[in-house]
């Protein structure tokens, strides 16, 4: 099969995969208990039955599930995820406007974790039994262990607080009216403290897993030949464990770059990053479920995707892969 058949079909079961979390999320949502009518006119003062109606009405909360359902596929299928009770405007619109945050946040993030476990999984595996072995092991189970809220809180407070190092919230400086370079600088002091504590959790698992799959390749025959062949230690890392090592790494990778979206939730909300994981939480406490939905369609489309270029790149990655359906 080529490559091209692979993606179409890869391609049409995304889409299937997609429609069905898109129906199960709307069911979801509306069978949780809270209505967003009631919501809204307890915080506007009005809780009488004829306003509360009027509400149902308008945002066609009084229409039977499946109409519901039925009128929010069509506007799927057509990209139109709705309207915002809370915030009068389009919920595309919205997402549109906090996207662009979120994946600055959770690409870095992933990018600094990636990085950093790969290299001290390669340390360790180096230094097996020393010292710095120990130390790195220790560490990573140290932050796989520690729930990310608490590092998110303790950073804070030793370096924007106590040590003040580093701005403790949002994505820029507030009025600073700052441009150019020092528009980007303020930016990336910003970011520094969110994406490494969404990023540490996940190095720990990176590089418990470049060591242990960089211990199990060194134990295979053909390292055992290069050795005996005189070939140089570095020149047998680099060139036959690690590139063989990466392959177990590249496949959790391409998982854990649509799960670090769930994380980006919680470090949002705490760092107050104006991004679609802080969105989905406020929407969540407001009953706004166009919001809510829009949020679940947008990150599912990006998860989809993620895994599929995933597929792509592993023939690349390894040759010997062959594509089959």
């Amino acid at each position: 099969m080529n490559t091209f058949d692979f993606f179409f079909r890869r391609l049409i079961k995304a889409a299937f995969v997609v429609l069905g979390v898109v129906v199960l999320n709307f069911l979801l949502v509306h069978l949780a208990p809270g209505d967003p009518a009631s919501v809204m006119a307890g915080e506007s003062g009005a809780g009488d039955a004829l306003f509360l109606a009027q509400l149902r009405a308008q945002f066609g909360l009084d229409q039977p599930l499946y109409v519901q359902l039925w009128m929010y596929l069509k506007g799927v299928l057509t990209l139109n995820l709705g309207f915002s009770y809370r915030n009068n405007i389009a919920v595309s619109a919205l997402i549109w406007d906090r996207l662009p945050a979120t994946l600055l946040l959770t690409a870095s993030a992933f990018i600094f974790s990636l990085v950093l476990g790969v290299v001290l999984g390669v340390m360790a595996s180096a230094r097996r039994g020393k010292a710095a072995d120990s130390l790195i092991m220790s560490g990573a189970l140290l932050f796989y262990a520690t729930p990310l809220f608490w590092v998110s809180l303790m950073s804070i407070l030793v370096f924007s607080i106590y040590l003040d190092w580093l701005p403790p919230f949002g994505m820029e400086t507030i009025g600073a009216g700052l441009t150019g370079f020092a528009h980007v600088w303020d930016v990336v002091q910003h970011m520094i403290l969110p994406v490494v504590t969404l990023g540490l959790f996940f190095t720990a698992i990176y590089t418990r897993l470049t060591r242990a799959a960089m211990l199990e390749v060194a134990s295979l025959d053909f390292v055992k030949t290069a050795r005996a062949k005189g070939v140089p230690q570095r020149q047998i890392t680099r060139r036959h464990i690690l590139r063989n090592a990466l392959l177990p790494v590249f496949t959790f990778a391409s998982i854990q770059a649509g799960q670090i979206l769930g994380g980006a939730v919680l470090t949002e909300t705490v760092f107050a990053w104006p991004g679609i994981g802080r969105l989905m939480f406020d929407a969540l406490l407001q009953r706004d479920y166009p919001v809510l939905l829009g949020v679940f369609f947008v990150t599912s489309v990006m998860v989809v995707l993620v895994n599929l270029l995933a597929d792509l790149l592993y023939r690349f990655v390894d040759p010997r892969i062959e594509v089959k359906s």
